[in-house]
């Protein structure tokens, strides 16, 4: 298959809302069990961190060091939501429940399923988010107005997650190697990715890694000016890289999901 195929624009239609909505119903039909784990895991590390460690550090960076966690808690609960959603989400309706045969038995195409399927997953992460940004709001960690921007960014920045997630789904064999990205690549973009101290701490080097590589970065450096209340010019460059970054992997996940399924 020539490289060029991996990057050929997808057809699609009205029709890729079809595909989000049906994901939308199966979610509100089991809302109880998808709003509890957002909820949860961010006030733990807020409790266990913020206030646990962070009573034994004056300040980091100029700020208390439950504020300079709080923004890398609604990062990451971004990057988990669109990530494992099109990960093990996504497989799960792909070989176990046969949904994707489904639709696509119906005038949907392959396209059109796989895009419906990351923008529920620029869903996900939006809701998850909205929720860790309410819980950090009534802890008054973070500042208005400019924190409001975080919830359109957060469908932008799910949306990349999802198309990176769907991509390693395209290229695993099976389901129990899901595992290796989730631990290779998602661990480590979780602890260094300027999310529990800052990056200059680094060897240059990984820093330079951190920024060319890991999305992680470029979401916590916009995540955490906008918590803050201080938006610099800097900003815009780490969102040109991530919506950059989006456009390569949404047409390579399409792609390379379209010849995995017809294969």
């Amino acid at each position: 298959m020539p490289i060029t195929s991996y990057f050929k624009i997808p057809s699609l239609s009205y029709r890729i809302f079809k595909v989000w909505l049906r994901n939308k119903d199966v979610f509100v039909s089991t809302i109880k069990v998808n709003l509890l784990p957002p909820l949860l895991s961010p006030l733990l590390y807020l409790f266990a961190l913020g206030l646990g460690l962070g009573t034994y550090i004056d300040n980091m960076e100029g700020v208390e060091y439950i504020k300079f966690i709080a923004p890398a808690m609604i990062s990451v609960s971004m990057m988990y939501a669109s990530f494992f959603e099109c990960t093990f989400g996504s497989y799960v309706r792909m070989y176990y429940q046969k949904t994707f045969d489904a639709i696509i038995a119906t005038p949907l195409t392959i396209e059109e399923v796989i895009t419906g399927e990351l923008l529920w997953g620029a869903t996900r992460s939006a809701i998850d988010a909205t929720l860790v940004v309410v819980i950090v709001s009534i802890m008054g960690l973070v500042e208005y107005p400019h924190s409001l921007l975080i919830i359109p960014f957060s469908f932008i920045a799910g949306f990349l997650f999802a198309c990176l997630g769907m991509c390693f789904t395209a290229i695993t064999p099976n389901i129990n190697s899901l595992t290796y990205p989730s631990i290779l690549f998602i661990t480590p973009m979780f602890l260094f990715s300027g999310t529990f101290f800052p990056l200059s701490l680094l060897p240059q080097l990984l820093q330079y890694l951190a920024y060319a590589l890991l999305p992680l970065t470029h979401i916590v450096r916009i995540i955490r000016s906008l918590t803050l209340g201080s938006p610099d010019i800097f900003m815009l460059g780490n969102f040109v890289w991530i919506i950059v970054a989006s456009m390569i992997l949404f047409v390579l996940s399409v792609n390379l999901m379209k010849r995995k399924l017809i294969v």
